[in-house]
């Protein structure tokens, strides 16, 4: 199911016409080792030639960035964000959040929340949507997108979704049960959730985001609760697709996996538990899954305690822990279509997607299959695989330099001062080698890596 996200078509800016020749070591995105001594070559928006430095010749006049002892990498890309989670800045505890942050406040949240990993390399974003006591922050998103996409704000480029879910859904129970819900946000039947669909796409969403069963987040409800009939889930598949637009589903339980590939949803997202069954169906039909296995971190638990989120919550994210390793161990012995997303919003902290990445290294992928799924894999799960995701001739130019090499260690990806550079369609946002300093946030203004 083709995207209708073309970031190019929406009248972004080139920004930077400039040509540039980048000189290093690369991780293309496609072949399993790195490749020694590479030239990329950068025209525009788009990589002109990339290949070995004795066969690629740079043009006379042109700048040459020589980035010996640095690994040149596609543009990392995460599947599984909401923006909108105010984990960082003001309020320590999230429920204060959602009834003191203003839609419009939020919106600025977005922004710099994106700007935080656009700096560790993030050149693209998927979100999935968030709610507070207003309501949906699709417009903000969507008013954050259009922002970047037009060059008014630097930034990472958005894929933004809107919610077709139920009531008393896992995505419903997110809010505290008291608190006011425009009832225009949830369907019930059918019909109903065509319509959510429909009123979603209307704003100007990419792709639409629903839930198939219970979740860990919320104090509420158990996991093991089905959040939708197998009717209404094919519905919003069916008129999400209607208009060539791709469905990503929370699915927590085997049950839901099922219904979701019965429904022919395009990205199971989280999968904390499997049956052979379900594991089957997702290997058949090739459906990427997205593990978000950050978010059930130890770390993120802990950061969770710190957040006003209650006992019952905490304890029931660390039992799901040994579950979410089985599963993701199972994934990978089968060959799973695996992309990377990280689930963050209240936790983990902004800026440390690439600590998912680590999590896949521990749990036995190997470095580079690790790399491949924030990059060639996510970006085919998201439907942009013919111009992101890896780095050859005639794709968008999004690459980083980082020093040193993640495959010897893959935490260096969470370390700032080792992302030297981050290149967005050709123009460099981020440059950090000696005496450049470019930057799209300053620490002056606000430390974002400062301790709980």
């Amino acid at each position: 199911m083709a995207s209708k996200f073309q970031f190019l078509e929406r009248g972004a800016i080139k920004m930077n016409s400039k040509k540039k020749a980048f000189k290093g070591n690369v991780i293309n995105g496609i072949d399993n080792a790195i490749l020694k001594d590479y030239v990329i070559i950068v025209e525009n928006n788009k990589i002109k030639e990339i290949g070995p430095e004795k066969e690629i010749e740079i043009p006379y006049g042109m700048e040459l960035i020589d980035l010996k002892g640095h690994t040149l990498m596609p543009g990392l890309i995460d599947c599984h964000q909401h923006l909108s989670g105010a984990n960082i800045l003001s309020f320590k505890n999230y429920r204060v959040a959602m009834f003191e942050v203003t839609p419009q406040l939020l919106q600025m949240y977005i922004l710099l929340h994106a700007q935080i990993s656009l700096d560790m390399g993030y050149t693209t974003l998927r979100d999935l949507g968030w709610i507070t006591n207003e309501g949906h922050d699709t417009k903000e998103l969507i008013a954050v997108r259009d922002s970047i996409n037009l060059g008014l704000f630097a930034g990472p480029r958005l894929i933004v979704a809107g919610w077709a879910v139920i009531t008393n859904s896992h995505l419903d129970v997110i809010l505290p049960k008291n608190a006011y819900r425009d009832p225009d946000l949830y369907g019930d039947g059918p019909w109903e959730l065509r319509k959510q669909v429909r009123k979603r796409l209307r704003m100007g969403c990419d792709l639409i985001k629903t839930c198939a069963s219970g979740g860990g987040g919320t104090d509420q409800e158990e996991v093991h609760v089905r959040n939708m009939t197998q009717e209404e889930l094919n519905a919003i598949v069916d008129e999400a697709h209607a208009f060539n637009v791709p469905v990503a589903c929370h699915c927590f339980t085997p049950e839901s996996q099922k219904m979701a590939i019965k429904a022919k949803v395009d990205t199971i997202e989280h999968c904390v538990f499997i049956d052979d069954e379900a594991l089957n169906l997702i290997k058949k039909t090739n459906t990427p899954v997205i593990p978000t296995l950050a978010h059930r971190s130890d770390r993120a638990i802990e950061i969770r305690k710190t957040n006003g989120t209650a006992e019952f919550v905490t304890d029931k994210m660390k039992s799901i822990q040994p579950y979410t390793k089985e599963t993701f161990k199972k994934l990978c012995e089968n060959k799973v279509n695996i992309a990377m997303g990280t689930d963050t919003q209240i936790d983990p902290e902004r800026g440390k997607n690439s600590r998912e990445l680590e999590i896949y290294v521990d749990y036995g992928m190997s470095p580079m299959d690790a790399i491949k799924t924030a990059t060639k894999n996510a970006a085919e799960a998201i439907n942009m695989d013919n111009k992101i995701g890896t780095l050859e001739k005639g794709k968008v130019a999004d690459i980083i330099a980082v020093e040193g090499d993640p495959i010897k260690d893959i935490s260096i990806l969470q370390e700032k001062n080792k992302i030297k550079i981050v290149m967005k369609e050709g123009k460099i946002y981020i440059d950090r080698r000696p005496g450049k300093n470019k930057f799209v946030i300053h620490n002056d203004i606000w430390d974002w890596e400062r301790p709980i």
